[in-house]
């Protein structure tokens, strides 16, 4: 398992990710009822080919995410 930051751009027109110090993950959803945190770890899955869960900040742009990757 890997831990990393990442910083969330919600609202956006693509849903992406920029590599950069931290990670950059454009989403299309806005950051309301969770809407956006569900779209993150739904792109960052596919991805890393991985499962993805959001470990702490769920209210913030800048977020840590674990990464689960397969054996």
């Amino acid at each position: 398992m890997r831990i990393i930051e990442i910083k969330v751009i919600p609202n956006s027109n693509e849903d992406a990710v920029i590599e950069a110090e931290p990670l950059i993950v454009r989403v299309k959803e806005p950051p309301t009822k969770g809407k956006a945190n569900k779209a993150v770890v739904k792109v960052l899955s596919r991805y890393f080919n991985a499962r993805v869960r959001i470990v702490s900040s769920t209210k913030s742009r800048r977020k840590i995410v674990a990464i689960e990757e397969p054996e």
